[in-house]
């Protein structure tokens, strides 16, 4: 080995490397880090020289440090080197650049959030908490009995139990810390939700794009995916954020078909839950064997309840349920039993079926008026439209200095940027009142340009 500082670094990478590939050495780098070898700001020795030391090539060095890049654990800048990053500074960088707008927005439709005015009445389920079980005890049930039946009897395919979480991204986020390790290779939807996207490059995932169809996702896309080994497959089976677009029955039996003869993971985000018209086409239907579902209640009953349901195979659900006890053990029984009473009450039920059907009417008006001035939407349903735009910069600060927040579509997108022009998500669920306005702001910035700022 060399001397000097780089002699150091390359010796605690070879006693940390077990296996001479990429995501070995980057194994053997986290490994180093964690050790206390390499802190933030250290330089990485150069590829050529961690190649030479370790036996081997360049490409391969060169991979490992890729991975670490997507995983925030390393920053490369040129000559300048590879220098290790603060682990602290966290991993939001897509969920922020998709929402971080000014506040001032006359009509904020960046946010993907449900209209508050759509949201059920608390006012029952809360007075009747006054008469519900006593919460307390430490060991009671993590989920309520009653609760733990109504999602049962409501689940798109048979299943031996349901647990609650706290909301769909910490769903996500077991399921991905239980699963996962560093370096494995996944399949999201390409565009993607962008939290997602930031938890599984926290993770030190090798995401694998997949484009999304007026079906769902990709068949060939998935193929292709698939010539090498997945570790896990994440799908919006209904209303797609940011598309809109809901699987159908025939594309997601074609895509339980694929899956079945390898060992991903299939992990379901069904966000659109109560306020979808679309029958669920759950990829457990075919394979439940080796299907995570989890079912948000944020857009239908209240994003403050902080609830989502989840099942899945028994070894994830047993390493789900482990890793829970680690931290908050269960997720309120109180608030439980406040959706419970939303999903057994006629008045909610009927509260949540009216905001299903002035969604639909909100996105059915801007998709049509839009058809109508030239600009073409896909989806089908959902509180979001993703709009091709020729220009999205000049689209997003246009729509801005008329007082309209949208979404820029880059953060959503894993692939090179769009030689078309690209997209913005308009959260159109937001959207009240007379609708012709903003459609006609909505088309002229959809045909804007960046060299005049004027539609052409």
């Amino acid at each position: 080995m060399t001397s000097g500082p780089d002699g150091a670094t390359l010796t605690a990478l070879e006693e940390r490397l077990d296996t001479p590939t990429a995501k070995g050495l980057a194994h053997a780098v986290s490994a180093a880090i964690r050790d206390g070898h390499l802190v933030a700001g250290d330089r990485l020795p150069p590829i050529r020289t961690v190649a030479a030391q370790l036996a081997l090539s360049p490409t391969t060095v060169s991979a490992a440090w890729a991975l670490l890049a997507r995983s925030g654990t390393v920053a490369t800048n040129g000559r300048r080197g590879t220098t290790v990053l603060d682990a602290r500074g966290g991993g939001t960088t897509r969920y922020r650049k998709a929402l971080e707008r000014p506040s001032t927005f006359e009509l904020d439709l960046s946010t993907g959030v449900p209209d508050p005015a759509l949201l059920p009445d608390l006012g029952a389920a809360l007075a009747g908490l006054t008469s519900a079980p006593r919460t307390g005890s430490y060991l009671d049930d993590p989920v309520l009995p009653a609760l733990g039946e109504a999602l049962r009897g409501d689940w798109p395919f048979e299943v031996a139990e349901v647990t609650v979480v706290d909301g769909a991204m910490d769903a996500m986020d077991l399921v991905v810390r239980t699963q996962l390790r560093f370096g494995d290779r996944v399949v999201v939807e390409d565009p993607a939700f962008p939290p997602l996207v930031d938890l599984l490059e926290s993770m030190g995932a090798q995401l694998v794009g997949v484009a999304v169809d007026e079906e769902g996702l990709s068949v060939e896309g998935l193929r292709a995916a698939l010539a090498e080994p997945v570790a896990a497959v994440f799908l919006q089976p209904r209303a797609q954020n940011p598309t809109g677009v809901t699987t159908t029955r025939r594309r997601a039996r074609a895509l339980a078909e694929l899956l079945s003869g390898t060992d991903a993971l299939v992990v379901e985000d069904d966000s659109a839950a109560g306020l979808s018209s679309a029958a669920l086409a759950s990829l457990g239907r075919w394979i439940p064997d080796r299907t995570v579902h989890i079912r948000s209640f944020s857009k239908s009953h209240g994003p403050d309840l902080r609830l989502a349901a989840l099942s899945a195979p028994a070894p994830v659900l047993g390493a789900v349920s482990a890793r829970r006890q680690l931290a908050q053990g269960w997720s309120s029984r109180l608030l439980q039993q406040v959706l419970l009473s939303l999903l057994t009450d006629d008045a909610a039920t009927a509260q949540v079926r009216t905001a299903a059907t002035t969604y639909a009417a909100r996105r059915a008006s801007v998709v049509s008026g839009l058809r109508a001035r030239g600009v073409e939407v896909g989806g089908s349903e959902g509180i979001n439209i993703w709009v091709p735009v020729h220009d999205e910069t000049a689209a997003v600060v246009r729509l801005a200095s008329q007082g309209i927040g949208v979404a820029p579509g880059a953060p959503f997108r894993l692939g090179a940027p769009a030689a078309d022009g690209g997209h913005v998500r308009v959260t159109v669920g937001l959207a009240t009142g007379d609708l012709e306005p903003l459609v006609d702001a909505l088309a002229d910035a959809a045909q804007t340009t960046g060299w005049s700022g004027r539609a052409r």
